[in-house]
């Protein structure tokens, strides 16, 4: 199966049938037996198309968003470079998001609060990232946050617990926060 240019969630947009013979043809013929093939056809290509896309769904819950990764490189033991056979096909791995409120940002320190995720081995992480709102000045920053001046920048991290920003400044009136989490569990 090739993943190359032509990969994505593309459906063609001009119609692959003539649905104005659907009144007039019999029901037995094999033209309307061909219109029941395209038909299917559609309705799989699209099932096809919204099962691979990434959904902007964002819960606090975990969620199976859409997105696929490479076959896994390496077996159930993790040591062992996956072999290909004739009879057994890599699979795309499904790529698992979960938000986390976290609250304020502290004032120069680390803050943490747990991600209730039960992270084991097997869990690989693909991206942590989010945003931070001072609502009362309408400031907005993206988190993990980068500034000129060490003080200023903002650090992002996780383990298998918890979510932690760790501040150099006071940064306490950004009070709503919210964290992505996107991770693989094999």
């Amino acid at each position: 199966m090739s993943y190359g240019r032509e990969s994505g969630a593309f459906l063609p947009t001009t119609t692959l049938f003539d649905i104005s013979q659907l009144y007039s043809v019999d029901v037995k013929s094999p033209q309307f037996k061909e219109l029941l093939v395209q038909l299917y056809q559609s309705v799989n290509n699209l099932s096809v198309m919204m099962n691979i896309k990434d959904s902007a769904l964002y819960h606090t819950d975990e969620f199976v968003c859409g997105q696929k990764y490479f076959p896994n490189p390496f077996e159930s033991d993790g040591t062992t470079p996956l072999r290909s056979t004739s009879d057994a096909t890599p699979t795309q791995r499904q790529v698992y998001r979960k938000v986390i409120n976290f609250g304020a940002l502290p004032n120069a320190t680390t803050s943490d609060t747990d991600h209730n995720i039960s992270v084991t081995g097997n869990f690989t992480f693909t991206r942590i990232y989010g945003a931070s709102s001072d609502t009362a000045n309408n400031n907005f920053i993206p988190l993990p946050y980068a500034s000129t001046t060490d003080v200023n920048n903002i650090e992002l991290y996780g383990d298998a617990t918890k979510v932690y920003i760790k501040t150099g400044a006071d940064y306490s009136d950004y009070k709503i926060t919210y964290i992505v989490l996107e991770y693989l569990k094999q």
